[in-house]
């Protein structure tokens, strides 16, 4: 059995290559997908597809129904999602896509520092498993298999 797990979160730093390199590490059988990590691409696809927009308001609402397509498909094709909140970046886009995941049926694991207790609290409940770490996160996709 090999298992499609999507990650979800911030964009900002590497935690995605990580996992995938810790997982790898483990010979778990998952191949990874999560959403476009290339900010500029993401912000400008919806003009590459469909033209020059009058404001950056038109300009965001077109990119975004574009990622939200790319988003819902790569999303309904995975078999866990894995959403990362970190404490540095606003988390927006991470909040979308666990909220996506739950509302798909999609399990979750959920990983927030204890210091996101709080505006985390009805998505943890929400979620299969919450964790602090992406270390207990792989521990836990790893159960899966044993």
């Amino acid at each position: 059995m090999e298992l499609t797990v999507y990650l979800a979160g911030q964009i900002h730093d590497n935690w995605r290559e990580e996992v995938k390199e810790k997982a790898k590490s483990k010979n778990l059988p998952v191949s990874f997908t999560g959403p476009m990590e290339n900010h500029d691409r993401s912000d400008n696809i919806g003009e590459e597809i469909l033209g020059e927009q009058p404001d950056n308001i038109y300009k965001d609402e077109a990119a975004s129904k574009i990622n939200n397509l790319r988003t819902r498909v790569l999303l309904e094709k995975s078999d866990v999602v894995i959403a990362l909140f970190g404490e540095k970046y606003k988390q927006w886009n991470s909040a979308a896509d666990a909220a996506a995941a739950v509302a798909l049926n999609k399990p979750l694991i959920l990983v927030r520092p204890k210091e996101l207790h709080h505006p985390l609290k009805e998505l943890s409940e929400r979620a299969q498993v919450t964790v602090e770490n992406t270390d207990q996160a792989l521990q836990a996709l790893s159960y899966i298999f044993e």
